[in-house]
């Protein structure tokens, strides 16, 4: 298992991965089918990157976004969003490969503090996966989301990173 930077070259997978994760479990993210199929932006910034786990043969199988905040006042906090692990290979670890590696990379930004994330509060997989790598629960927004008639709430997590001096 490989996990790098996604880059351009990675576009087509990328979006191919996006859209089976929108497919498959729609009821997993904010965002619906019909808006996966707007472009996915890949490639890289200090503070705004995507990362891919690729298997040993080379296949994109997992996914993860970081996004720092640009305004001044919010620079000390960053979002961890877009995650996704491939059905077949989900409870290997991936996951929580991604997060670490997420975090490992936030928590060398200068004057980072926060990493902030939202997730479907019927995912207790994932729910779990964050909290047990540090993050917790902050918020809870009932009927955040809505799929024809039913609603889903939405739980915010922070994981807060240690101040180095």
């Amino acid at each position: 298992m490989t996990i790098r930077n996604l880059t351009g070259d990675d576009q087509a997978e990328y979006s191919a991965l996006l859209t089976q994760a929108h497919t498959q479990h729609c009821d997993c993210f904010r965002s619906s089918p019909s808006d996966a199929q707007e472009p996915a932006q890949v490639g890289e910034t200090t503070e705004h990157f995507t990362l891919g786990a690729f298997s040993d043969v080379g296949h994109l199988v997992g996914i993860v976004s970081f996004a720092r905040d640009a305004r001044e006042k919010m620079r000390h906090k960053g979002l961890l969003f877009r995650m996704y692990v491939a059905r077949g290979v989900a409870g290997q670890g991936i996951g929580r490969r991604l997060v670490r590696e997420i975090v490992s990379r936030a928590q060398a930004l200068p004057g980072l503090e926060t990493i902030t994330l939202t997730v479907v509060a019927s995912n207790t997989a994932a729910r779990y996966l964050y909290a047990s790598e540090g993050f917790t629960a902050f918020s809870l927004e009932p009927r955040a989301l809505k799929m024809g008639d039913t609603y889903s709430d939405e739980e915010q997590m922070r994981l807060e990173l240690p101040r180095v001096e």
